[in-house]
């Protein structure tokens, strides 16, 4: 195992406290690797945020004057500089660029001048193939040139291989904390001004962009009108398409049955979703779906997309249902069937929280990670 001295340099483009799949993935594995010293080069995007910061255990240092239309595409000459700053003075073990964007694409030029250190990028994007041509230009030259590559599921193995067919590509999954997320209290003790214990409740948690398919499940709630059913939609998370989709819901009249609650701390997350019903994200693309695995964790059943990395651990009829992508009409016959097969209900649910137990769990993720580092750290070092 690495011990203290050894230091390894992350590249993000954003950071806490801005808040994502990605971002999480960051602070729960190294708060669990307290043995190896992470430094972490970001954008600021927001200004008030401190240029250096200790959060958890990563020194953070953000790049920029805290605005988004600059800062991100600065991030890769800016960054670029500033860690050939920090290595002067700490010298590096491993990199290590999270998703292939502007921040990997720092480490990308790093590893020009420092060949010898070892480069590893993790892949976590649902929507590689949609990225601008700007975005694919350097997509494709990080990708090639990091020495290892961590994808969050096999759809995205199959990707990295892709553009690199000499790296080693290991899954390395986000995850979830058993113990943050659990079956825990029933519906009836569930105190939310947003939740009628005497209707059933469909949720999802989801950036308000269109691959995640949100237009799709108020289509559906309008569908489910003609069912027998007392039904509330809750919809967490924020995005460029939130005025499109409440537009969309008054359209269909369905307004009074879909609750916008905009973003919400993560820390807050489960007391929304055991509340809940069902859990529902009809994605258009998806790397892996960390609110999935939130929702299984807490004893939801899901309906996803079998597209992306959902497949890697939605199985139909077995640790959810599936629906057909861009279906509205498939869509509510499947929340239909949820809400009325109790024993379909009951084995996805077990058969969801083993899942999580076995494979997503932080500590077990943290620990697929500390082996990667270890690997390329000796590797490279010629150990």
């Amino acid at each position: 195992m690495p011990d203290k001295s050894k230091k390894v340099l992350l590249f993000s483009t954003a950071y806490l406290p801005h808040i994502g799949g990605a971002e999480l993935a960051i602070k729960e594995t190294t708060d669990r690797l307290p043995n190896i010293e992470f430094d972490l080069i970001t954008a600021k995007l927001k200004r008030g945020l401190p240029d250096f910061e200790k959060i958890g255990n990563i020194n953070v240092y953000r790049i920029g004057a805290g605005n988004k239309i600059f800062d991100k595409p600065l991030l890769p000459n800016l960054g670029f500089l500033k860690a050939i700053s920090l290595h002067k003075k700490k010298r590096y073990d491993l990199i290590h660029g999270i998703m292939a964007s502007q921040g990997s694409a720092a480490g990308y030029l790093f590893k020009f001048f420092y060949p010898r250190v070892p480069f590893i990028l993790t892949l976590q994007e649902g929507d590689l193939v949609r990225n601008s041509p700007f975005d694919k230009f350097w997509q494709r030259r990080i990708i090639k040139k990091a020495d290892a590559i961590t994808a969050i599921s096999g759809y995205l193995v199959e990707f990295a291989k892709r553009y690199n067919k000499k790296a080693p590509v290991h899954i390395v999954p986000n995850g979830v904390d058993p113990n943050k997320f659990q079956i825990s209290k029933s519906k009836s003790q569930i105190n939310s001004k947003f939740q009628n214990p005497n209707q059933k409740t469909i949720i999802t948690v989801s950036r308000l962009v269109r691959k995640n398919g949100v237009d799709i499940l108020i289509k559906a709630v309008k569908k489910l009108t003609t069912y027998n059913l007392q039904l509330t939609t809750l919809i967490i998370g924020e995005g460029k398409e939130r005025k499109k989709l409440e537009k969309l819901a008054r359209k269909l009249g369905v307004a009074e049955k879909v609750r916008f609650l905009g973003s919400i701390p993560n820390e807050k997350i489960p007391e929304h979703l055991v509340g809940a019903d069902i859990f529902v994200r009809p994605s258009r693309s998806e790397g892996l779906g960390t609110a999935f695995l939130e929702a299984m964790a807490v004893g939801l059943p899901l309906i996803g997309t079998p597209v992306g990395g959902i497949t890697d651990f939605l199985k139909d009829q077995e640790t959810g249902l599936f629906c057909e992508p861009d279906n509205p009409d498939d869509l509510a016959e499947k929340i239909n069937r949820l809400l009325t097969d109790e024993n379909l209900r009951a084995n996805l649910i077990k058969n969801g929280r083993k899942l999580i137990e076995k494979k997503y769990s932080w500590d077990t993720i943290a620990e697929q990670m500390r082996i990667v580092y270890e690997k390329n750290i000796n590797r490279h070092s010629g150990i």
